[in-house]
C-alpha cells in the first residue's frame, strides 16, 4: 500500500469495481489501454506476447486496470477480439482489472456480449470491467460485414436501446411478458436462481466510453462511469466531462461521477527516440485515415518517407496531442494535464514499433511516479 493511501480507500475502490486509488506520487490512478500494436517485421504473436508481459508488468506496479480496444481491418491492430485477449490475460494476472476499453455494441447481439463477459467474470471474478463504444472501430464496408447488413444503423437512438438490452441480459430481469424474459445470458444470474444454484452476485461493471458529447451526457444520465477517448479527440475532452458532470444522476452504480481519460504517451530513454516513434506514429494514422492501413511503421521507414506540407501539418498536430520525451517529461505532461480535465483516472496507450519500447515507457512512467512493486 502507498504512504498516501488509507485502508478505507483501498476498501471503497475495490467495492465498488470502478473507483480506484492513486498510487506513489501519480495525480491520479494511472491504468493501461491496450491496442495490441502490431510492427513491420513482426506478427500478431509477437503483439500478443507483448500483451501478456505489459499486463503482467502493469499488475506488478500497481496500474488499476488493463483495457483492451475493439478496431477491425487494420493490419497494424491485433485487437479484433478484445474477449478472447481478456481470457487469456485472465489466465496470466492475478489482481489487475481487466476489460474492454471497448467493446463496439453496435458490432454484436447483446445477449452474445453478456455471454462473453458473464464467461470472463466467472474466469476472473471481481476484476472484469465492459466499457462500451457505439462506433464500429473501423470503416463502414467491415462494419457492414461485422453487422451482416448492407445499411448501417448508428442513430442516436439506437444505442440507447442497445445498452439497456444489454444490461438487462448482465441483470437476468426482463419483465414479464418481454420477448425476452424467457432467455438467460449464461454464465448469469439465472444460475444462482436454479435448483441447487449457487452463483456470485457480481457482474462486471458497464462503462460508456466516448469521443464526443452523446456518450458522456448518456453516461451522466444513467449514472455509469465514463471514459473518454483524449487521445483520439483532445479538444472535445473538457468540454466532454464537463457535460458528463452536469448530466450525472446518482444511481446504484455510482452516488458521484467517475471519469477517466485515454492519454497517448511515449516514455523513453533518450528524447530524440521519442521523436522518431511519434513520426511513425504519424505516419501510421496518415495510412489510415487515407484508407491504406498497414503495420506499424518503423521510424527508418517514417523518416524515409517523403512527408506533403498537408501531411507535415498533420503529423504536427497529431504528435502534439502525444505525451513524450524522457520520463521527467512525460510525468510533467500527465501532471498538467490532470490539472486542466480534473479526470479521476488517466489510462495510458503507448505506441511504438517495438513491443519492448511499448512497454519500456510503462516502466518508465511506473518509476517517474514511485509506484510500488510487487
Amino acid at each position: 500500500m502507498a504512504a498516501d493511501e488509507t485502508a478505507s480507500d483501498v476498501t471503497a475502490a475495490a467495492g465498488d469495481g470502478i473507483r480506484a486509488v492513486a498510487r506513489g506520487s501519480a495525480p491520479a490512478p494511472l491504468s493501461v489501454l491496450d491496442l495490441v500494436t502490431v510492427g513491420s517485421g513482426r506478427t500478431a504473436t509477437d503483439a500478443l506476447r507483448t500483451s501478456v508481459d505489459l499486463a503482467k508488468y502493469a499488475e506488478s506496479r500497481g496500474f488499476h486496470r488493463y483495457w483492451v480496444a475493439e478496431h477491425h481491418s487494420m493490419p497494424g491492430v491485433a485487437s479484433s477480439s478484445p474477449a478472447v485477449i481478456l481470457a487469456h490475460l485472465a489466465a496470466h494476472t492475478d489482481r489487475i482489472r481487466l476489460g474492454s476499453g471497448g467493446v463496439m455494441l453496435p458490432n454484436h447481439a447483446p445477449l452474445v456480449v453478456a455471454e462473453q463477459f458473464g464467461t470472463l467474470e466467472a474466469l476472473a471474478p471481481r476484476r472484469v470491467d465492459l466499457g462500451l463504444g457505439r462506433a464500429p472501430g473501423t470503416d463502414g464496408a467491415t462494419a457492414a460485414a461485422l453487422r451482416r447488413t448492407a445499411t448501417l444503423h448508428e442513430g442516436a437512438d439506437d444505442f440507447p436501446e442497445q445498452l439497456a438490452e444489454l444490461v438487462r441480459f448482465l441483470d437476468d430481469d426482463f419483465p414479464d411478458g418481454h420477448r425476452y424474459s424467457r432467455i438467460h445470458a449464461i454464465p448469469g444470474p439465472v444460475q444462482g436462481t436454479s435448483p441447487g444454484g449457487v452463483q456470485s452476485p457480481h457482474r462486471p461493471p458497464v462503462w460508456l466510453l466516448g469521443s464526443s458529447g452523446f456518450s458522456a451526457r448518456l453516461a451522466g444520465m444513467l449514472g455509469l462511469p465514463f471514459a473518454f477517448a483524449h487521445h483520439f479527440s483532445a479538444q472535445n475532452t473538457v468540454p466532454a466531462l464537463d457535460l458528463y458532470r452536469e448530466s450525472f444522476r446518482p444511481s446504484a452504480v455510482l452516488a458521484e461521477p467517475y471519469a477517466l481519460i485515454g492519454v497517448s504517451v511515449l516514455a523513453v530513454d533518450e528524447e530524440r527516440e521519442a521523436r522518431r516513434q511519434v513520426l511513425a506514429t504519424g505516419l501510421n494514422m496518415i495510412r489510415l485515415r487515407g484508407g491504406r492501413p498497414g503495420l506499424f511503421p518503423s521510424p527508418e521507414e517514417a523518416e524515409a518517407h517523403e512527408f506533403s506540407p498537408l501531411e507535415r501539418e498533420f503529423v504536427d498536430s497529431w504528435g502534439a496531442n502525444i505525451i513524450h520525451g524522457t520520463a521527467d517529461e512525460v510525468r510533467t505532461g500527465l501532471d498538467d494535464l490532470h490539472k486542466r480535465t480534473g479526470a479521476d483516472e488517466l489510462m495510458l496507450t503507448s505506441h511504438a514499433h517495438r513491443g519492448e519500447l511499448r512497454l519500456r515507457s510503462y516502466e518508465l512512467i511506473a518509476d517517474a511516479y514511485g509506484l510500488p512493486t510487487a
